[in-house]
């Protein structure tokens, strides 16, 4: 199954600036993502009991102003100070935040004025900066004993402090500066411009800002619009799944057709599940679509305003379901016709810029051919995944998923991988792109956000971009190197899956890179680029593979009894000391030498290199199979080489194993000459 791939976009935007915007976005919607339940509950209560909800009742509605005055502001200060300074950073923070939340009030009697939300986002973090100064610098000079003391007090002034600053500077400031804003907001959609947002909008969701733009910035002012409104268009803006909903049903119809199996799939998690990014990576394919999700936002946005629609609290996520349950009291018809209309108008203009299926086989044909043939499909550079790390699968235990905001996307991929891996005892998360904890091993995030991860996360986690939430290819090299304990990199794994790619790196120690596969050391083998051009004479030089060093019809008890026969092949063939068969076995303690097709290829240490004489493989082959880690293998090619000849080798010996049908014939073969000829033909010139 081919799947969307975004390297096509990667000159969109520099990646450190996009990076940079990314951060301070995610940071932004990080306050107000762990609190999207609270704002929730302020809704659903508003459009139930105000006078113009459901059911109108002045008791439950008493609930409305203190929850959007005092929880949601000291909840989002709490939270910013937690992310800067752990749990002193959210106490600071919270005390901060009551400050710039009464300097908002300018009524008590009726609780009104300005929602201090973004006093909050400025408030929280700030306090929690300024202690983790002081703590900084008090830090090991504090006499025993008094520790408790300086730390309560410490936090008690500062934030008492940063309390009255907010209560006479921050609140008033902000409020005049929220009400001007309010007021630009209100008169775009009194002369129906606000459609127009949509033009920044939608590009900004797909450089992985959407969570930022709608809870940062729509969400506070929208609350103010619910608090007079008893609902709000603002809500709409970003989170209408219409738009997504039309261009993937495009794609499903006329898109490229190998990746038209993928869209049914991303059509139910992005209409239903609410989770948007599902649908970026098709638009980072081809950019020119984000035409249809515009032209389909900016339509349902003038039907929107044309027909007063709006919800009463935030569609967290942006799902379909959730837009049902947050339309207030006699909004549903409008809801509807919102969403239906950006759908219908986002399809047509993707069916138009997919030339309605037309070309569809030609499209294939083309990403066919750009995609390197050593690369996995939607693996990126380790140079831009930002991290040259490795990790031995065996030794992986904390695997962590990486989306903008660590609550939508990387759910839905923590999840799928949490069943995958749940059998390897591998702990499965999801967090932040930003807020990547230390012990992590492995981080999977969207190859849009891997440059961004790499500047968050520590220099020795490995960190695997994908390019789909879907099924992508590095879901399972990632699961491969964790089930059969090879060596994981950024775009590869130490030996390559069941297409007989093998890790040179890990080839009697013999110096190649790694995370290189045998189809890399292949490319770039001394004749690699004559190889593309017309076939080498030999595959392999029969010299390398003596007829004394094929054995036929064998059995043995376990890996390593096969492991020691293949050794003592090598030995008796005069490439190898008795000493070289202990590196081999050593070796299968560090990387599992198994390739896919049925084939394992067994060789030493670096240490055990002392211990060979020359350049030579053998042929073992068992019929009835040896367990191999759990996997079967009916051919075992032990290597021995201590030069450079052995990439030669290599590249030879997975021309030869990458054929499907060349593994089937070695497993069955029955004569030594019928090896000899699989593994070293003469090609007709």
């Amino acid at each position: 199954m081919t799947l969307p791939d975004a390297r096509a976009n990667k000159n969109l935007e520099g990646p450190g600036v996009r990076a940079r915007v990314q951060r301070f976005g995610g940071y932004l919607a990080g306050m107000i993502m762990p609190n999207i339940g609270a704002f929730i509950a302020w809704g659903l209560i508003t459009a139930l009991f105000i006078p113009a909800g459901w059911w109108p009742n002045a008791t439950m509605a008493s609930l409305v102003a203190p929850m959007l005055y005092l929880l949601l502001p000291i909840l989002i200060g709490y939270t910013g100070g937690r992310m800067v300074h752990g749990q002193r950073g959210a106490v600071v923070g919270s005390i901060a935040t009551v400050g710039a939340v009464m300097g908002g009030i300018t009524d008590w009697a009726t609780m009104s004025g300005t929602p201090m939300f973004l006093g909050a986002m400025i408030m929280g973090p700030l306090a929690a900066y300024l202690l983790k100064l002081f703590d900084g610098l008090i830090e090991g000079k504090v006499p025993a004993g008094f520790e408790m003391l300086i730390d309560n007090f410490s936090l008690g002034i500062l934030g008492g402090i940063l309390a009255v600053i907010g209560l006479l500077g921050v609140g008033p400031v902000l409020a005049a500066l929220i009400l001007i804003l309010s007021g630009g907001v209100n008169a775009l959609v009194a002369a129906n411009l606000l459609p127009l947002a949509s033009i920044f909008v939608e590009p900004a969701k797909v450089l992985f800002l959407n969570n930022a733009i709608n809870h940062g910035i729509f969400t506070p002012l929208a609350a103010i619009d619910v608090q007079e409104h008893g609902r709000s268009i603002l809500y709409m803006v970003e989170s209408n799944p219409g738009a997504g909903l039309g261009l993937l049903t495009a794609f499903l119809l006329f898109g490229p057709k190998a990746q038209r199996p993928t869209v049914p799939g991303a059509i139910i998690i992005h209409f239903f599940g609410g989770i948007h990014e599902i649908f970026f990576p098709y638009i980072l394919m081809k950019p020119i679509l984000l035409l249809a999700t515009i032209a389909g936002s900016m339509s349902g946005l003038f039907v929107a305003t044309a027909m007063n629609a709006g919800l009463a609290a935030a569609p967290a996520p942006g799902s379909i379901i959730a837009y049902f349950l947050v339309t207030p009291a006699g909004g549903h018809l409008a809801m509807i016709a919102t969403v239906l209309t950006a759908a219908v108008v986002s399809f047509i203009v993707a069916s138009v810029l997919l030339k309605f299926g037309r070309g569809a086989d030609e499209a294939d044909a083309a990403a066919a051919a750009a995609a390197p043939s050593e690369s996995l499909p939607g693996a990126i550079s380790a140079a831009d995944a930002g991290t040259g790390a490795s990790v031995s699968g065996a030794d992986v235990k904390k695997l962590i998923i990486a989306c903008d905001a660590g609550m939508g996307s990387s759910v839905m991929v923590a999840s799928t991988m949490r069943k995958r891996l749940a059998k390897y005892g591998v702990e499965v998360s999801h967090t932040p792109v930003d807020q990547i904890p230390a012990d992590a091993q492995v981080v999977l995030t969207h190859e849009g956000l891997a440059p961004r991860a790499s500047r968050t996360a520590n220099p020795g986690i490995v960190i695997v971009p994908f390019s789909s939430y879907m099924g992508d290819p590095a879901f399972d090299r990632v699961e491969q190197a964790i089930a059969e304990g090879r060596q994981l990199t950024p775009t590869g794994i130490g030996a390559a899956g069941a297409d007989a790619g093998v890790d040179a790196g890990t080839a009697a120690g013999v110096g190649a890179p790694a995370g290189a596969t045998a189809a890399t050391v292949a490319a770039s083998a001394p004749g690699a680029a004559a190889t593309t051009r017309r076939k080498p004479k030999k595959r392999l030089d029969a010299g390398v593979l003596p007829r004394d060093n094929v054995r036929l019809g064998l059995s043995a008890t376990s890996k390593d009894d096969a492991i020691r026969q293949a050794g003592e092949v090598l030995v008796a063939g005069g490439a190898a000391e008795r000493g070289y068969i202990d590196g081999m076995l050593a070796r299968e303690l560090q990387t599992s030498t198994f390739l896919g097709q049925g084939v394992a290829i067994p060789h030493g240490t670096n240490e055990a290199r002392s211990h060979i004489r020359k350049a030579a493989l053998g042929f073992l082959q068992f019929p009835d199979g040896v367990d191999w880690d759990g996997k079967t293998a009916h051919v075992v090619i032990p290597i021995a080489s201590n030069s450079d000849e052995h990439v030669s080798i290599l590249s030879a010996l997975a021309t030869t194993l990458a054929d499907k049908a060349n593994a089937e014939r070695l497993r069955t073969a029955s004569s030594i000459d019928e090896v000899i000829d699989l593994l070293t033909p003469e090609d007709d010139e």
